[in-house]
């Protein structure tokens, strides 16, 4: 499993988001894309490789989610 240096990405929200307090934020490092929740900047982040972060954004386009 890789490793990250948190202190070095930088994350990012939507411009959609702001002011509200449900966001997540993304970062892509070493061509995984890391997720982590906007109110707990220092707890756990999750990494998606590539095709699974793709196909989790066209399920999400496609409905797929409750969101």
């Amino acid at each position: 499993m890789p490793t990250f240096k948190l202190d070095r990405s930088v994350f990012r929200k939507s411009r959609h988001s702001e002011g509200a307090n449900g966001c997540v934020e993304t970062c892509v490092r070493d061509s995984r894309h890391l997720i982590r929740d906007s109110k707990d900047p220092q707890g756990d982040v999750l990494v998606l490789e590539q095709a699974v972060w793709a196909a989790m954004l066209t399920q999400i386009k496609q409905g797929a989610y409750d969101l």
